[in-house]
């Protein structure tokens, strides 16, 4: 009689990150505007993060998605960072803001400091299994 054969060991697939979350749009009115937004993260792109912003609140009236390091995200709480489309700086002890150029023009968008962190935790959980 045989030895059963050995199964071999299960793989892992990482799994992609999602976090819906509201952030605020910084404009020269005194009240700000919540949006919902999408926080992305993709185990096969490793070192990037997707902010997406959904179709109703775009001038296009389409996703707008903004794909940019991880690493600049990270940093940006922490201190100002980035010189190209994607700037993040904190604002205070539990804001930071991410600013967005384009050719259209400029957005700035306001999150909770504590959502940004949970989600790149999330991510580095995601690429460490």
């Amino acid at each position: 009689m045989s030895a059963p054969a050995e199964n071999p060991p299960a793989t892992m697939t990482p799994t992609a990150v999602e976090e819906r979350v509201r952030a605020r749009v910084i404009t020269d009115d005194p009240l700000y505007r919540a949006i919902p937004v999408a926080l992305r993260f993709a185990p096969a792109e490793p070192l990037a993060v997707r902010i997406v912003f959904p179709a109703d609140v775009t001038p296009e009236g389409t996703d707008n998605e903004w794909v940019f390091p991880r690493a600049l995200l990270e940093a940006g709480l922490l201190a100002p960072t980035g010189t190209g489309d994607v700037r993040v700086w904190p604002c205070g002890r539990v804001q930071a803001v991410v600013e967005f150029h384009s050719p259209e023009g400029v957005a700035v968008i306001q999150f909770d400091i504590a959502v940004l962190r949970r989600f790149l935790r999330r991510t580095y959980a995601t690429t460490t299994r």
